[in-house]
């Protein structure tokens, strides 16, 4: 079986890591810049596997599976063509709702598996990333056919797939996560030890208190308490764990907005839910991110920046 793997950050190398341990599959990486091994960091082990990677889309053939693992504003449209056939499959490792909806424009055929991630990755050299995880699974999709075939795919890895009747409500609930885990560290600059200041807990609360309305209107089953149990679950993440977002502030590059509270107050007004302090933080995030220069910023203890997707990211 013929497998592709966009985009080698934080949650893609990871996850192609993974999938060439087992042995079993013929998998090539779709990057910018050529790597010939990769190093993975687990709980209880490292495993370096050589892989295979493309720089050029004109490269890329058909395959049977796309795993795309770049951000949700980074569309690799020319990657996309070269790779999906009518029998391809196309799983989707990104933050944000309307996955489907988002990619269909550019896969053609191909089927798209909307995915929840929850594994922390962090890239700590081009070739070289760490694996974390963050709760009972590391995946989760939708308990159909596509996404039964997605987990036998990753039977034998560290990757735990969740079947879930009830995806909407999954994908809402990391969004949620998102929603407060992403802005916050990056408008602070601070890593998730900022959520145990009480004003910042305070906060993190009305806006996720917004979001829930949201998402209630959407369809997702949310409950009563939905807020408060959010802000539990970021409180149980390691204190000096950074979020997507907040590597991206630190490397002067564009931050993935609209998926996570772009897609909030985008939703809201369709649906005639107030979401004025998601609006407030998508101001700020667009500034910022408008104000990227891609110069990079250092951290205040002089740490060299990684870059690491915290799935909560």
């Amino acid at each position: 079986m013929k497998i592709a793997v966009v985009g080698l950050g934080a949650i893609g190398g990871v996850v192609a890591g993974s999938l060439v341990a087992l042995g079993r599959y013929d998998v090539v990486a779709c990057v910018r810049t050529p790597i010939k091994r990769l190093v993975i960091e687990r709980p209880n082990d490292t495993v370096e596997v050589p892989i295979r990677a493309l720089t050029a889309p004109a490269d890329a053939e058909y395959v049977d599976w796309v795993l795309l693992c770049t951000k949700a504003h980074q569309m690799p449209s020319a990657w996309l063509a070269r790779l999906c056939g009518p029998g391809t499959r196309v799983a989707v490792l990104q933050n944000g709702i309307g996955q489907a909806t988002r990619l269909a424009p550019h896969v053609g055929m191909a089927a798209i598996v909307p995915t929840v991630v929850y594994y922390n990755g962090e890239k700590l050299a081009p070739d070289r990333m760490r694996f974390r995880r963050a709760g009972q699974h590391e995946l989760a999709v939708r308990n159909d056919a596509d996404g039964r075939d997605f987990a036998g795919l990753l039977a034998g890895t560290p990757m735990r797939v969740l079947l879930s009747a009830d995806f909407a409500t999954l994908a809402w609930r990391k969004l949620l996560i998102n929603a407060v885990a992403n802005p916050i560290t990056a408008l602070t600059l601070q890593r998730q030890a900022v959520f145990r200041r009480e004003d910042i807990k305070d906060l993190c609360l009305a806006v996720l208190r917004e979001a829930v309305e949201v998402g209630r209107a959407d369809g997702a089953r949310l409950d009563d308490d939905e807020a408060a149990r959010i802000m539990a679950t970021l409180l149980t993440y390691p204190a000096d764990a950074g979020t997507s977002m907040y590597f991206d502030r630190l490397g002067g590059r564009a931050l993935e907005v609209e998926a996570l509270t772009g897609a909030i107050v985008s939703r809201g007004k369709q649906l005639g839910v107030a979401t004025p302090l998601n609006g407030m933080l998508l101001s700020l995030l667009r500034a910022v991110s408008d104000g990227a220069t891609g110069g990079g910023a250092n951290e205040a203890c002089g740490v060299p920046v990684t870059h690491a997707s915290f799935s909560s990211g």
